[in-house]
């Protein structure tokens, strides 16, 4: 499972197999002196591949997700987050979830162009469309390349309504855009938080914004009229559980106007790496931790089924519903926002069209 040396500045050091892979490769240690250079903390650079894929927008009928449509133009996340439930993702493109997952990106370069083409399919109507759900649209590498960017400009182009999921305080600087859009309720941005101990952080999201910055970037926007949904997730039993009145609280302060919570998932080679995580970080923790997954999911590390694996089941996920419940409806974040108007939309210019004088 391992590459032999551990990788510094990532989630993971791990290269577990691929699962629809046959063969599989390990490092054998048996001769190797615990001083050999290999065996040093090494960095791993960013690897940017592009993403030929010939469509941007996908259609989700998950009857458990909010929102039918999302983009996701970045493929992998640098963030490297123990518990991602989107590492397994990338076993489909014959990588793994590991440290692949964090350092081989796919990046869709023909983003801007694919959806101008898309939004003027005379099909569209103008559906919300949710950017993020798999991969963070403003994972590191998004200042640099500023794809983002480039398709909020096309959506308040077009009025097109659109959702944000981060983690990361980039999204404050598109907040000219949000703005825009937010004057004709035609954007929600959900930022997630998991903890408020930024030490647990640097170790469990290495490459996520710290929650001091989160917090921050919860009060820029929702000081421009951004309205935010704040996501307390996910929450691990046993290990940030006991933070969620202080966590609620932060985001009333920062200006959150709603908030929710997801328990943690750990489909497929999700679960060995974040216990691979635990055992590293909180050994002492580690059994109790995985104990109390456990108990929240029928027994198990994780539960795929509709309805049950977002929030678990048992005595124990339910004591978390409860307390989350309770905090949330006092601080009042336990409202829905209001629905995003597709009224508005219309389709973008597409290059070298007549526009219209009138």
């Amino acid at each position: 499972m391992d590459r032999g040396a551990k990788i510094s500045g990532r989630g993971t050091s791990s290269a577990p197999k691929n699962r629809f892979e046959k063969l599989a490769s390990e490092i054998d240690l048996e001769h190797f002196d615990p001083l050999d250079e290999d065996l040093q903390p090494r960095k791993v650079a960013t690897e940017l591949l592009p993403d030929q894929a010939k469509t941007l927008i996908r259609e989700n009928d998950s009857p458990d997700i909010s929102f039918r449509y999302s983009i996701n133009v970045y493929r992998g996340c640098e963030h490297g987050c123990a518990y991602c439930y989107a590492r397994p993702s990338h076993e489909t493109l014959g990588m793994n979830a590991g440290i692949d997952f964090e350092t081989k990106l796919l990046v869709k370069y023909d983003a801007p162009k694919l959806l101008r083409e898309e939004l003027n399919h005379r099909a569209w109507r103008g559906a919300e469309i949710v950017m993020s759900g798999v991969t963070d649209c403003y994972q590191p590498i998004e200042r640099q390349l500023k794809l983002t960017r480039s398709l909020l400009e096309i959506m308040v182009e077009a009025n097109q309504p659109t959702g944000i999921i981060t983690k990361n305080a980039l999204v404050a600087r598109d907040l000219d855009l949000l703005a825009q859009l937010a004057t004709k309720n035609l954007v929600h941005v959900g930022i997630s938080i998991t903890s408020l101990d930024q030490q647990l952080t640097r170790l469990l999201e290495p490459r996520t914004s710290s929650p001091a910055a989160r917090l921050r970037a919860i009060e820029l926007l929702s000081a421009a009229g951004v309205p935010v949904h704040a996501m307390i997730s996910p929450i691990i039993p046993g290990l940030n559980d006991n933070e969620i009145p202080e966590l609620l609280a932060a985001v009333k302060r920062a200006g959150a106007r709603r908030a929710g919570t997801i328990l943690v998932r750990l489909p497929w080679a999700v679960a060995p790496i974040f216990e691979a995580w635990l055992r590293e970080h909180r050994p002492t923790m580690a059994d109790k931790i995985l104990e109390r997954i456990r108990s929240s999911r029928d027994g198990k590390l994780n539960d795929p089924r509709f309805g049950s694996r977002m929030h678990g089941s048992g005595e124990y996920a339910e004591n978390i519903r409860r307390t989350f419940d309770l905090f949330a409806k006092k601080l009042g974040l336990s409202d829905s926002l209001p629905p995003l108007d597709s009224s508005q939309f219309h389709p973008p210019k597409l290059p070298g069209t007549q526009q219209l004088l009138f």
